[in-house]
């Protein structure tokens, strides 16, 4: 059998698997072991003698989506990954087989257009200008710039290579200076300890800005900060603003925090991986406001942009700070020629880079930008009632009023009874969520990413977790 058939396999099993998630058929989530799940998929056998086609493929294909935790089913509320628009997965289809590594333009010319409007359409929804498209130059100005990337974590290393080109020039030729320190607060996401590593800063190059009992940066006593950290010699490389964070969804003061960077000649980047898609909302892109003022932005759209993982953007009020932010040498790539598209490859870590943009294009050229906005105002609005089911519920805690899609709660007892809880719904696959930690203590945690999600499948899941309360106080007290 050819490619096309068995597509047509792929297409119609997966096609079932749609209709089984929303119809809430079976678990969400199942974690068999992973040695018999192994020899479930005979991965050894058909890795060392091929021929997987054809009903063979077709009976493969049916004992790994059984395995697959379903995002798209009502009960998945764990975490901040899209629950993917199906014309979205046609892109990455399309994508795998054309298999055109855009960041070279020649390499990928509809890939890279399609990026590079993209990114245009992310500048404006944030307020910056965008460049017009070669061969157009435009008027002699500064305009934003940006690119997608494999994820968020590269997107946050790669603005702060922005910020390190910027105040440290001669990084790359001569390495890094040892004072140099990035100020954030305790919410951020763990990507940006990872990146002060990466840049050879050194774990304790990341300093913690002040904060609220909520976490939330507190822009009136950064100034206090500042000074501290340059009383000891410490040059402030950049200072980092969630919007939102990431364990409970809420979002940094921006517009206080920027007006605090500009008077001290500091970049201010914004995490706004899961966050940004408030853009796309007239009622909820309040909540960034300020954006606008910062230096340099991440905006995932397979979080809240319904794009299969992974989709990331970042993107700068000026695009040449991006433009200094890595110094290339490679002939084969890098030289005089005529250009009647742009070259992408300077601004990022990858070499070989997939043609991201064409996920998120489909699903918006599918649903359009504002249907997109409704979708995240009705995740929010949800959000708010199960905050307010969780409320009432006796012994029930929330943590905070929810300012996203996220709801933080814990019922009355130890960290230790939260995630017996959460075994036993996991073991039982019905509902699926995470759990956190803030204010020191271990929450249980709800995203709500599905777009078929009610109240009534919460209502369940509260269900659920009174039926297993009585056994999982007495496994943890015992």
């Amino acid at each position: 059998m050819g490619f096309g058939s068995d597509a047509g396999i792929a297409v119609v099993a997966l096609g079932q698997y749609l209709r089984d998630a929303a119809a809430r058929t079976g678990k969400v989530i199942q974690q068999p072991p992973m040695a018999q799940l192994a020899d479930q998929l005979q991965l050894e056998p058909w890795i060392e003698n091929g021929g997987l086609t054809g009903e063979a493929f077709r009976a493969f294909l049916e004992r790994y989506l059984a395995a697959t935790t379903r995002l798209h089913h009502p009960g998945y509320l764990a975490h901040q990954v899209a629950v993917p628009h199906p014309m979205g997965a046609v892109g990455s289809l399309i994508d795998g087989l054309t298999n055109n590594p855009m960041a070279i333009y020649e390499m990928g010319p509809a890939a890279a257009a399609i990026e590079c409007v993209l990114i245009n359409w992310m500048l404006r929804k944030v307020g910056w200008p965008s460049r017009p498209l070669p061969p157009a130059a435009g008027p002699d100005r500064r305009y934003g710039g940006g690119v997608l990337t494999h994820g968020g974590s590269l997107a946050n290393l790669t603005a702060l290579m922005a910020a390190r080109a910027r105040v440290d020039p001669d990084a790359w030729q001569n390495g890094v200076r040892q004072d140099l320190v990035v100020l954030a607060p305790r919410a951020c996401h763990y990507s940006m300890a990872r990146a002060v590593g990466i840049m050879g800063l050194g774990r304790r190059a990341l300093r913690e800005a002040p904060a609220d009992a909520d976490e939330r940066l507190v822009p009136d006593q950064l100034p206090a900060a500042l000074h501290a950290l340059r009383e000891t010699g410490s040059t402030v490389l950049a200072v980092v603003a969630n919007g939102c964070s990431t364990a409970v969804g809420l979002y940094d003061p921006l517009r206080e925090t920027a007006a605090f960077c500009r008077e001290n000649a500091l970049w201010l980047h914004v995490d706004a991986a899961h966050g940004g898609a408030a853009l796309l909302s007239p009622r909820l892109r309040q909540r960034l406001d300020g954006l606008a003022l910062a230096d340099s932005m991440v905006w995932d759209a397979h979080k809240m942009l319904r794009t299969p993982a992974v989709c990331a953007a970042v993107l700068v009020r000026n695009q040449d700070d991006l433009d200094r932010a890595f110094q290339q040498e490679a002939s084969y790539l890098f030289h005089p020629k005529d250009q009647p598209g742009f070259d992408g490859i300077h601004r990022t870590v990858e070499c070989t880079k997939s043609g991201l943009g064409l996920k998120l294009f489909l699903v918006l050229a599918a649903e359009g930008e504002a249907a997109l906005g409704r979708y995240l105002e009705r995740q929010t609005a949800l959000a708010g009632e199960i905050a307010g089911l969780i409320r009432r519920q006796p012994g029930y805690e929330l943590a905070v009023e929810p300012e996203s899609n996220i709801v933080c709660f814990r019922l009355e007892g130890s960290d230790e009874l939260q995630l017996e809880l959460r075994r036993r719904l996991l073991e039982r696959g019905r509902h699926y969520l995470s759990a956190t930690g803030f204010r020191g203590r271990r929450w249980l945690r709800i995203v709500v990413m599905n777009p078929a999600t009610t109240l009534e499948d919460i209502e369940r899941l509260l269900g659920e977790l009174r039926e297993f309360e009585p056994e999982a106080r007495r496994a943890v007290s015992a």
